[in-house]
């Protein structure tokens, strides 16, 4: 048997009042998925611990099978590994985001989804100015960046710039937990303040302002962590895999868990990014492994953004460009592909930030009964036969190993 998750970050949401207390997912027109729900069992899976952050890095990796609780080591770790950047025992790796910084508060947590190379001669200039033997900064995609600092302490508290849109950056700046991150955080607020007085006078931040585009203002750093310890996925499930995705945190998970990673040209990681592409890759894939997971950003993107039109538009993307394409694939192969969907975690479009909500999945095994679930949301599966699955159990009953 062969297996495609089809993974819509963000994908779901909680009641919109303009939509008539309805969510993007009820309201978008998913014939394919619908279809797809007539032929599945259908339940809802809560992704993150209630006393875990609600990131990407924890969602996809209990999605993947992980005990999160016993691997998550923050998201910095797993981009390095996607950069291909080697971590020592003692390296403190985290994300570190472009942001845009107005009037003191943070406007977004992606400056504007600036170009990645725009991004890169900003941390090129970075690097060069504030980064030392203990200090270096990567270049990666987009606003997506990496801040490693050797021998650095982790008793540190960072909020993730998506979380806090409009608050004042002064409130949310690194802060030492214990004593022994107190020297780490004084560090990280120095690099803060100095790449904003560093960054604003930049000739790529001077055109985009010219262009009315939002500026790259400041650095943030964030979910940091030490180079985590992981089984591969073959050595937990006895299955081969690939990662498709646009976004460096899951090919890192990737990487950690023994998957081939594969990369796509024109993945963007946001509305327009190559749907055919991707799935042809995920199709090709199936050749080699045993499992894809076909990962898809746009809904979260739009979902931080809090534009509800856009999150329906990428909604319906995923239903008409990667579903229904996937489903002939599932009938050419006459019973020999499995297909999974759901997203990771919910990103609310008007919270624009993620949460811990049990998401909606659907698992369309050959052979096996559906149940009665005819639409694919957040309400109606939870009539599904899955009922509601804890962390790792989503795999297992993937690959039908629950026993």
């Amino acid at each position: 048997m062969k297996y495609i998750i089809i993974l819509g970050d963000g994908m779901a949401d909680r009641p919109i009042a303009a939509l008539g207390g309805k969510t993007p997912l009820m309201v978008a027109h998913t014939p394919h998925i619908d279809r797809l729900t007539t032929m599945a069992k259908t339940g809802t899976l809560v992704t993150v611990p209630a006393d875990m952050p609600p990131g990407s890095e924890v969602a996809n990796m209990a999605v993947l099978g992980y005990d999160v609780k016993a691997v998550y080591q923050g998201r910095g770790v797993l981009e390095a590994a996607s950069m291909g950047v080697a971590l020592q025992a003692t390296d403190l790796a985290m994300r570190c985001n472009l942001i845009c910084v107005e009037e003191q508060k943070i406007k977004n947590h992606s400056a504007g989804h600036i170009s990645t190379e725009e991004a890169a001669q900003l941390v090129a200039m970075l690097n060069e100015t504030l980064g030392s033997e203990s200090v270096q900064f990567y270049p990666g995609v987009s606003y997506r960046h990496l801040l490693v600092i050797k021998n650095g302490q982790n008793e540190i508290a960072l909020t993730p710039p998506h979380d806090v849109p409009g608050t004042p950056f002064s409130n949310v700046m690194p802060q030492a937990t214990a004593p022994s991150g107190e020297e780490t955080a004084a560090l990280l607020k120095k690099l803060i303040l100095k790449s904003q007085t560093l960054l604003e006078g930049h000739p790529v931040n001077r055109r985009r302002r010219d262009r009315g585009k939002d500026m790259a203002t400041s650095i943030w750093p964030w979910a940091a962590g030490y180079k985590p310890e992981m089984k591969t996925l073959h050595a937990q499930y006895g299955v081969t895999g690939a990662v498709i995705s646009a976004v460096d945190l899951i090919h890192g998970i990737g990487v950690y868990a023994g998957m081939k990673v594969m990369h796509v040209q024109g993945a963007t990681g946001l509305y327009d990014t190559h749907y055919e592409g991707k799935v042809q890759a995920a199709i090709e894939a199936l050749d080699a492994v045993d499992l894809v997971y076909l990962h898809i950003e746009a809904s979260d993107e739009a979902g931080h953004e809090g534009d509800v039109d856009l999150k329906i538009q990428t909604i319906e993307a995923l239903d008409q460009r990667v579903v229904k394409p996937l489903l002939a694939e599932a009938e050419r192969r006459a019973g020999g592909l499995t297909l999974a969907l759901l997203p990771d975690h919910p990103t609310p479009c008007e919270l624009r930030t993620h949460v811990r909500d049990a998401v909606p999945f659907l698992i369309a095994r050959p052979g096996v009964v559906p149940d009665a679930v005819m639409h694919y949301d957040e309400t109606h599966v939870q009539a599904g036969a899955f009922g509601q699955l804890q962390g790792t159990a989503f795999m297992k009953a993937l690959l039908n190993q629950n026993g």
